[in-house]
């Protein structure tokens, strides 16, 4: 994909208080979409990973509240499940062969899509991805990335969980292990997500004097930089962990294998479906809590939806970082009917945030946590 400037965008509370009922401000809409018109009333496809959780509820939100505004159509598909890969990549087929304004794409599997977009390129489709992006995009192909900067965001979680357990690793009289959860390995919006908290958790600890190791998934240990130690002379084992699947259940029993372990002080579930596999297996052993002095397991997650907000509101997890899938989908929409009106386009970004107990009510985070 071409390089292109980026717009920063601030996820504040008058972008999307209120989102379902009113339209996003004009002084908050990035620049190249202000006064956006549909030159036809375009039909687009939007490519979801699939409907397992109420993340892709919050994302079809923001694609209807657009679509009514901008006068456009657009048609929601995805999988049963986000390892449904071949699946998808059948729907993003058909839906190519019916030679549409403009597709919208949120990849299972960055790399299982590459054909697809360059047969989008061969007929001059645009593709504006949104969730997650395709680093290796054949050239012309993406025309605009809706995405939440991943690395950032698993960063964000690991300097907020190492805040939690710093005393306790620092007094450490022996190895101690910090579990992830990822739901898979082929995502690029999880492998960054993953990625960031595992190099930032590397940072944070060898800045305080502690050696780390990383074991587990292949892919994330081959990816982590930094880590200085082999496993049995680590202070510090960081284990990640992915699912043959992408589901709760699974995410569940990888949880409960890293749970399981004395030594374990906390554990990170990298999105909606991992962080409730987390609380599902903590269901059974009961460790989770908010002091890691006294012997909890700190636990933080990612995304919302209610079984995480209320972990996080009774303190199961220390807290956990939200992204906004409503802006993302909102915002697609507007860049799929910008790039069909033939309007060159840059990516819109955004980040990922903190929320605990004490700020999660706040005007500038409530949007943003869907149930």
């Amino acid at each position: 994909m071409k390089a292109k400037k980026v717009i920063a965008l601030v996820m504040c509370a008058a972008m999307v208080a209120g989102m379902s009922a009113s339209s996003v401000m004009a002084a908050d809409m990035p620049e190249q979409f202000k006064d956006l018109k549909a030159n036809e009333a375009y039909d687009f496809p939007m490519m979801v990973k699939s409907f397992q959780s109420t993340y892709w509820d919050a994302a079809q939100e923001g694609m209807k509240k657009a679509a009514d505004e901008l006068g456009v159509t657009y048609k929601a598909q995805g999988p049963n499940s986000e390892s449904d890969i071949a699946d998808q990549v059948n729907m993003i087929n058909t839906a190519i062969a019916a030679k549409p304004a403009g597709l919208g794409l949120a990849a299972c599997d960055t790399s299982s899509v590459l054909d697809a977009l360059q047969e989008c390129v061969d007929k001059g489709i645009p593709v504006v991805t949104f969730d997650t992006g395709i680093a290796d995009a054949p050239e012309g192909s993406v025309v605009c990335e809706v995405c939440t900067d991943n690395a950032q965001a698993g960063s964000v979680a690991a300097e907020n969980m190492y805040n939690a357990i710093k005393d306790v690793v620092a007094n450490a009289e022996g190895q101690v292990i910090i579990g992830e959860v990822n739901q898979d390995a082929t995502g690029q919006n999880i492998q960054q997500r993953g990625g960031g908290f595992i190099d930032k958790m590397i940072e944070l600890l060898q800045a305080d004097g502690k050696t780390v190791a990383v074991k587990g998934n292949e892919f994330y240990v081959n990816a982590a930089k930094g880590a200085d130690a082999e496993e049995a002379d680590a202070d510090v084992v960081i284990q990640v962990a992915v699912p043959a699947q992408t589901t709760v259940e699974l995410c569940s029993t990888e949880a409960q294998a890293i749970l399981s372990q004395e030594n374990c002080i906390a554990i990170f579930g990298s999105n909606q479906t991992a962080a409730e596999g987390v609380l599902a297996a903590n269901a059974n052993l009961n460790v989770l809590g908010s002091d890691a002095g006294a012997g909890d397991v700190i636990g933080v997650g990612f995304d919302a939806g209610s079984i995480i907000k209320a972990a996080v509101q009774d303190g199961t997890f220390i807290g956990a970082v939200t992204q906004s899938p409503l802006m993302m989908g909102y915002y697609a929409i507007y860049a799929l009917t910008a790039a069909a009106n033939g309007q060159e386009l840059e990516d819109v970004p955004t980040d990922g945030y903190w929320y605990d107990s004490t700020n999660m009510d706040s005007e500038e985070i409530a949007p943003n946590l869907y149930d």
